[in-house]
C-alpha cells in the first residue's frame, strides 16, 4: 500500500539563502567541483561569484585555508541545478 507524504508548509525567510549572503565568501559544493568566492549576485537560476576559485582539495575543516585551489580570472556563474549544498566559508585563498 502506498501512503501519501505528509504536507509540509514552506515558509520563506528574508535574508536566507544566497540573497542573505551577498558580499560574503561562500563554498558551493556542486556535482563535480567545490567553488568558492564572494556572492556578487543571485537570481532564480544562478549565483555570481566574484574573486572565484575552484577548490581541488580542501584540507581539514578546522584549517583556515584550502590545500589546493585555482583562482579564476573572471567572475563565475554557478547554476542552482548543479549545486548539492552551500555554506558561508571561513577559508582563505589569496592568489598564489
Amino acid at each position: 500500500m502506498k501512503v501519501a507524504a505528509p504536507v509540509v508548509q514552506v515558509v520563506e525567510v528574508d535574508g536566507e539563502g544566497f540573497a542573505g549572503m551577498l558580499g560574503q565568501q561562500v563554498e558551493i559544493i556542486s556535482n563535480v567541483y567545490i567553488y568558492t568566492g564572494i556572492v556578487a549576485g543571485v537570481n532564480d537560476a544562478w549565483v555570481k561569484l566574484d574573486n572565484a576559485a575552484i577548490v581541488y582539495e580542501t584540507d581539514s575543516a578546522t584549517v583556515g585555508s584550502y590545500k589546493d585551489y585555482q583562482c579564476l580570472p573572471t567572475p563565475l556563474y554557478v547554476t542552482f541545478s548543479s549545486m548539492e549544498s552551500f555554506r558561508l566559508s571561513n577559508k582563505k585563498y589569496p592568489p598564489k
